[in-house]
Formats: C-alpha cells, sequence, structure tokens
C-alpha cells in the first residue's frame, strides 16, 4: 500500500516546484493524492478493513487541508495543482 520510492521520485519530479523541491504544498498534495488513488483500491478489494480506512480519510483530511492553505495563500498555484491532478476545488 506504500508508495515505491520509484513511484514517489516520479510523482515528486511532476509537482516540484524548483530542482531540489521536496516539501512544498503542491508536492505533499500530489504525494497524498497518489497514497488515496492506492488505498482505495485497496479498500474496494477488502470492504472490512476498517483500520486502513480511518487511514484513508485522515490524509483526505490532511490534502484537504493543505488545498485550503494553498488557496489562501496563492491560488494561482491551487488551480495549477488541481488541474494537474484532475481534483476537484
Amino acid at each position: 500500500m506504500a508508495l515505491t520510492k520509484q513511484k514517489k521520485t516520479k510523482v515528486i519530479a511532476t509537482s516540484k516546484t524548483h530542482e531540489k523541491d521536496t516539501g512544498s504544498p503542491e508536492v505533499q498534495i500530489s504525494l497524498f493524492t497518489e497514497k488515496i488513488k492506492s488505498l482505495t483500491s485497496h479498500l474496494k478489494k477488502n470492504k472490512k478493513d476498517n483500520h486502513s480506512r480511518r487511514g484513508l480519510l485522515k490524509m483526505v483530511s490532511k490534502r484537504k487541508k493543505l488545498l485550503a492553505y494553498l488557496k489562501g495563500k496563492d491560488p494561482k498555484r491551487l488551480k495549477k495543482i488541481v488541474a494537474s491532478l484532475g481534483l476537484k476545488e
């Protein structure tokens, strides 16, 4: 369920804002989105896995908070990351 190193570096490369960027809100949102996608597919197969479901809800909440932060800080960056990931605003 965790992201592999190759997958993680690929996600970071697509959403980084500068060369050594690993912690900007855009990167964090992208990583959470990938984790959410993989965990969602896991939960479709394992409907009774409530511990993972709780982790999924926490990740969705963290991503929502990061999106709200980015909305207040720089709405242009928010629109860019939302469009690239295919999320709702």
